[in-house]
């Protein structure tokens, strides 16, 4: 099956495109652009990917779904397309990273700043009907970003994934834990930021590590 994904992430998944689950998620996903409004636009189904080649990733921080509201949705977790308000997880966000690193990030959303540093910005599920979260839970996606969480963690060494929240804590089942760094925290929703988001200092974590191990640290300006 015809794929257009970046090149590197191309070869890595090449076994998930071939298999059932993934013809039937495509089958699915198509017939939802037809009828439906679906985010994020077509083009940006796998932008993570696309900004971020298999070899430059150095941190992965995982999402679940995109946000189902118009113009947000931009396929990059937690981002949203610049000059669109930012969504109060965002917003907590760009709050511990002041407070992190001392730096005050651009109140610009679009976060494709992150990506091309090496910083995977990566949802369970790449797509979602407008107004209705979740609604494409189920239907695959879980399955192919399970696949590529796997396939970093089996074939990088030294990446940092920060998992915030239970459902990306469930997500981290898949990775080697002697090999890499696992930052977890509740999620930075305004229901859970106060339960130990803020204060959690995953930013300056990232970069301590990757320094540790011979990288350069990721500006989170």
């Amino acid at each position: 099956m015809e794929v257009k994904i970046e090149g590197s992430w191309k070869k890595a998944l090449s076994e998930e495109f071939g298999k059932p689950y993934f013809e039937h998620l495509t089958q699915f996903v198509k017939d939802e652009y037809k009828k439906d409004t679906v985010y994020p636009p077509p083009k940006n189904i796998f932008r993570a990917f696309d900004l971020c080649p298999f070899e430059r990733v150095e941190v992965v921080i995982l999402g679940q779904d995109p946000y189902h509201g118009a113009g947000q949705a931009n396929g990059l977790s937690f981002a949203v397309g610049e000059g669109v308000r930012l969504p109060p997880s965002l917003q907590n966000i760009f709050k511990e990273i002041k407070t992190d690193v001392g730096v005050e990030p651009l109140q610009n959303g679009d976060l494709s700043r992150w990506a091309t540093q090496g910083v995977l910005l990566l949802n369970a599920t790449l797509t979602v009907q407008a107004s209705h979260p979740g609604s494409h839970q189920g239907k695959g996606w879980e399955a192919f970003t399970d696949a590529a969480i796997k396939m970093l963690s089996d074939k990088r060494e030294h990446l940092v994934f920060i998992l915030w929240g239970n459902y990306a804590r469930q997500k981290g089942a898949h990775i080697d834990r002697t090999n890499h760094l696992v930052i977890e925290s509740p999620h930075p929703s305004p229901f859970s930021a106060y339960n130990g988001f803020f204060g959690s200092r995953p930013f300056s974590k990232a970069n301590e590590y990757l320094l540790k191990h011979g990288k350069k640290e990721i500006d989170w300006k």
